[in-house]
């Protein structure tokens, strides 16, 4: 049996998912894994003379690289992508689970043209629904995980309740 990867591990993944990184589920530790992008592009294009000045605390992230290039798809698994996620939609659906009509009309407006998330953010602090938009957000990024966990095999323990 695959150890089970934690389901706070998962959601960091997804939330700290940047395109200078790449984040992976090591099947054999059931651990998260990051890798800069780079180090994995000049493995991949055998430039590995261009790695040489890494600094000794990236010597760790240059060997998990490594094995990550020459494996077969069978040990490491890209992790969830912020992208599939689309928090604009989960904006969007907490919109629609508020009872507070001005509240929900100011949110919608916020959320309209560029700077979107950034308004959003602001509106929320305005009106007092910060908390109740994390957590809103943090259930959806959950339940996504645990989907998405589903869909590649990935045995899981929910830590975070």
């Amino acid at each position: 049996m695959n150890p089970q990867v934690k389901l706070s591990d998962l959601m960091t993944a997804l939330e700290m998912d940047m395109e200078e990184y790449q984040n992976y589920i090591d099947r054999r530790t059931g651990e998260l894994v990051t890798v800069e992008s780079r180090i994995l592009s000049a493995l991949e294009d055998g430039e590995e003379g261009e790695l040489e000045h890494l600094a000794d605390w990236q010597k760790e992230e240059l060997e998990i690289a490594r094995e990550i290039v020459k494996d077969d798809g069978s040990r490491f698994l890209v992790g969830p992508d912020k992208f599939d996620f689309h928090e604009y939609r989960q904006m969007e659906r907490f919109i629609q689970s508020l009872t507070d009509e001005n509240a929900a009309n100011q949110l919608w407006r916020s959320i309209k043209g560029r700077g979107a998330f950034r308004y959003f953010k602001d509106t929320l602090h305005r009106l007092g629904l910060q908390d109740q938009w994390y957590e809103f957000r943090d259930e959806a990024m959950r339940r996504f995980v645990v989907d998405w966990a589903k869909e590649n095999g990935v045995s899981y323990v929910d830590d975070t309740r």
